[in-house]
């Protein structure tokens, strides 16, 4: 933050408001006004609580702009004095809310007649809704104290801002009992029985839609408030209102016993569905666990299914005799008429009264013959998705619902039966099996013909393997097994070889995999094929390796890979580091042991005789020895490199190389091993300031001092470059080596004790992967075991 240092610039408006007659406008013209205000500067907000300046921000937005300012910025003061207002700023949220002629002249913005500004409307309903979230004591009396509130609010329904302001007081108003109070004041204000009076023919669809999804949301808002809030003593009074039956049937009338208008029907389709949600859903069509299935399903209440019962038929007659719609010309061919809002709307209603399970339903339904009118849109409206989705539920919902007990008192246990009257209805008076073999050959037909596959296959494929599923292993499997033997000897032979051809072959297509990862063949010609690679077959390590890099990670693996926040820390805070970051990983070796550590004992004694002088064969390498260095004139080419080696170095390591010599070209670093030092141990890498006399003097010096019983050979090694010196014990008698790091000649050390000389032979060789090595070569791998131990 610029502000907390004090590094930003000084606000244009702090100048500006030291003029004595500064107006608002000009105030607000500044670019950052509204960041200030959110920053709470000081003089910005003292000279905005001033009562001319707040009664001028809230006229902005009550009033229309005058229509003689241009067009781009005739809502610019409306809009930023919003801004202002809602800032939340509390010495504003205090003033406006406590000072009542402010609220008068904001709720005088009710008072206009509709329709109201939009855009104004949004303004006013900002405004008011912080003001309900910060002051709702304060705002809920004053509003409690204006007796047209709710007739203002309903006579503006049509407008959304007004909507979102009363759903904001159901929501915003933190304090439990405040809420029920207003809750209790908005009961006793026959909101309900208002908005329901919104939904009728002679209003338009602006209060239609309005007032239905305000309905709607209240339903959801009560509900989750009654699973949150679980020891409340007083139930919602504004849901009891709604599941109310003469609530639902006020509603139902208002679109039956009138003139049919789309709109309106639409909109108390929603109400009765919002009603009829056990729980929200998730998703929608999915077939292998139909709504309302996996689970015991939250109870409808049983006066909302009384009070739809009576009006089923005319739902039905709506399937057949929709509201008129224009014939519509579509790709694909002419609709008239199509299937419209109206029907597709009525068949979600029947799928909620079908997974409410109630039997005098099912029983008016069968009655009706609702789902052979549904099943006749299915195959004559061939492309319309949203139509068959919501048959595929029906049809998955009846196959897999235990049959439902019939209802006999309200006060009495419910008989139980044991076959679907919905089952047997859909596949004797339907004829659902014959239906689905019939439109399977006809669109088999067509398209053998060069027409084009019709648009219900898919939901159609996955209603007859509901029918398959639900036969071997649904509920309700003995009866649909009957009456599927109960068919006509040929339908039936169809149907047992349409499962076993058609739909089988069809399962099969549309589960084999898309892509075939099996023959795969890369575009790139610069890739290598690593598995491809040879080997020599006695490396059976790197054979072993190699099958490990090329074998995929597990997720153990990739959980523990990379670093842990302690490997950051300094060693010395951290006592459980571990040894080995990947110690975990585990990969099998198929080789033979045995032959493994005959191959390491040969390699090390080829390796270690190597480096032995051709006059000294009977010497043991391991024998203390002095270390001395010749001068730098006598100086002689190291024998662990050669030519064929340099000219394998990568183009990376011979720029390195060029660009130091070029810093150095008198230097040559290269190893100096005195004649009288016998044995490889005794070599050391040194800078030419490294190699003078008084090194090896200082190191014999250090070997004399050294009592009998821990006899050992130091090696100094020095590199001049970083001006770090790191010297080597190594004790032959109890195979131990030290390690001593002086870095910028200060009097620091870096101990660490070796268990065993061998362990360090054999972690070079593996690192460097080679047949040979030179005492440099070890040297440097050894300090790099150091460093990594």
């Amino acid at each position: 933050m610029f502000w907390k240092f004090d590094l930003h610039t000084t606000s244009h408006i702090d100048t500006l408001l030291e003029k004595e007659d500064v107006t608002l406008t000009e105030v607000m013209d500044e670019d950052d006004v509204l960041q200030e205000c959110k920053a709470q500067n000081h003089k910005l907000v003292d000279f905005l609580l001033r009562p001319q300046c707040m009664e001028d921000l809230v006229t902005f937005i009550t009033q229309e702009p005058s229509t003689d300012v241009e067009e781009k910025v005739k809502y610019k003061y409306p809009n930023i004095s919003c801004e202002l207002l809602t800032s939340d700023v509390s010495q504003i949220n205090d003033r406006l809310g406590e000072d009542e002629k402010l609220l008068m002249k904001l709720y005088s913005f009710l008072q206009n007649e509709p329709p109201l500004n939009p855009l104004l409307a949004s303004f006013f309903s900002k405004v008011l809704s912080i003001l309900i979230g910060r002051k709702p004591e304060q705002i809920v009396d004053f509003l409690r104290k204006q007796e047209d509130f709710v007739d203002l609010m309903i006579k503006h329904i049509g407008t959304s801002a007004i909507m979102d302001l009363l759903l904001r007081m159901l929501t915003c108003i933190e304090p439990q009992q405040l809420r029920q109070d207003v809750l209790n004041w908005l009961n006793e204000e026959k909101v309900i029985q208002r908005l329901v009076e919104m939904i009728q023919p002679s209003q338009d669809e602006d209060r239609h839609s309005n007032a239905s999804q305000s309905l709607c949301e209240i339903i959801r808002l009560s509900r989750d408030q009654m699973f949150q809030v679980q020891g409340s003593s007083e139930p919602d009074p504004l849901l009891s209102t709604l599941e109310k039956q003469e609530t639902v049937e006020q509603l139902l009338s208002n679109i039956f016993d009138k003139e049919k208008n789309e709109s309106a029907i639409v909109s108390v389709i929603q109400i009765l569905l919002t009603l009829f949600e056990t729980r929200r859903p998730a998703f929608e069509g999915h077939m292998e666990c139909p709504p309302g299935m996996s689970h015991p399903s939250f109870s409808v209440n049983h006066s909302i299914l009384e009070a739809v019962r009576p009006r089923l038929k005319d739902f039905h007659q709506l399937l057949l005799e929709p509201p008129k719609k224009n014939m519509m010309k579509t790709t694909w061919g002419v609709l008239d008429p199509p299937v419209g809002n109206t029907r597709l709307n009525v068949v979600r209603l029947v799928a909620s009264l079908l997974q409410s399970n109630t039997h005098s339903i099912n029983t008016e339904l069968i009655n009706l013959n609702t789902l052979g009118v549904i099943l006749d849109m299915y195959f004559k409206y061939i492309w319309n998705n949203f139509l068959h989705i919501q048959v595929e539920i029906c049809t998955a919902m009846i196959l897999a619902m235990p049959p439902a007990p019939i209802d006999i008192q309200p006060d009495t246990e419910a008989e139980h039966v044991k076959e679907s009257i919905l089952i047997k209805h859909l596949f004797q008076k339907c004829q659902f099996i014959q239906r689905i073999i019939d439109a399977w050959s006809s669109n088999e037909k067509e398209q053998a013909e060069g027409g084009r596959r019709r648009g219900y296959m898919g939901h159609l494929t996955r209603i007859a393997n509901s029918i398959v599923h639900n036969c071997d292993k649904g509920p309700n499997g003995p009866q649909i097994q009957q009456l599927i033997s109960e068919l006509p000897a040929e339908d039936r032979e169809k149907w047992e070889s349409f499962i076993s051809g058609q739909l089988a072959d069809t399962n099969k297509r549309n589960t084999v995999d898309l892509v075939n990862t099996h023959h795969i063949h890369s575009s790139s010609d610069d890739e290598v094929d690593f598995k491809e690679s040879g080997f020599h077959q006695d490396s059976s390590l790197q054979q072993a390796f190699s099958d490990y890099q090329m074998q995929q990670m597990t997720s153990n693996f990739i959980e523990q890979f990379g670093f842990n926040d302690e490997e950051f820390a300094d060693q010395d805070d951290v006592v459980d580091i571990p040894f080995d970051r990947i110690s975990d990983i585990n990969f099998s070796l198929n080789t033979n042991e045995s032959a493994n550590i005959a191959l390491f004992e040969a390699r090390c004694k080829e390796k270690i005789q190597q480096f032995e002088d051709a006059g000294s064969d009977e010497d043991d390498i391991w024998d203390e020895k002095d270390v001395t260095f010749a001068p730098e004139a006598q100086r002689r080419p190291s024998s662990g490199s050669t030519d064929s080696e340099e000219s394998t170095d990568s183009e990376e390591e011979d720029v390195k190389r060029d660009q130091f010599e070029a810093s150095n070209p008198s230097n040559d670093d290269r190893m100096e091993v005195d004649t009288d030092c016998d044995g490889w141990l005794g070599t050391s890498v040194a800078s030419p300031a490294a190699s003078a006399p008084s090194d090896c003097g200082s190191s014999k010096a250090e070997e004399e001092a050294s009592s009998s019983e821990h006899r050992s050979i130091t090696e100094t090694v020095i590199n001049g470059s970083m001006k770090e010196t790191v010297s080597l014990t190594v004790d032959a008698k109890t195979e131990t080596a030290v390690f001593k790091r002086f870095e910028n000649h200060l009097h620091t050390k870096e101990l660490l004790t070796v268990a065993n000389i061998s362990s360090l032979h054999y972690w070079c060789f593996e690192t460097l992967d080679t047949t040979t090595i030179d005492p440099v070569t070890f040297n440097l791998c050894a300090l790099s075991w150091v460093s990594v131990m």
